[in-house]
């Protein structure tokens, strides 16, 4: 499986939660619009179709990258 980068990832996350909370407020078409549109991209990378499981994708996908990056700690910590 393809996986888009983290960062990426993180950016159109935090952008979708944004608008998300934007629109929850304001109700404008304009927000409506632009979370479309970051919900569309999300999904495209995530290989989802609905914006609540792509954000799931998406933040299972940074975990691993972060679990990837980072060293098994238990195995080299010292008794």
């Amino acid at each position: 499986m393809i996986m888009a980068s983290p960062p990426r990832l993180r950016k159109l996350v935090e952008r979708c939660d944004t608008l998300r909370r934007r629109l929850a407020v304001d109700h404008s078409a304009e927000t409506a619009r632009r979370l479309e549109d970051a919900a569309h991209a999300l999904c495209l990378l995530t290989g989802t179709r609905r914006l609540g499981t792509a954000m799931y994708v998406a933040r299972q996908q940074m975990a691993e990258a972060m679990r990837r990056k980072q060293p098994n700690q238990h195995r080299n910590a010292q008794p």
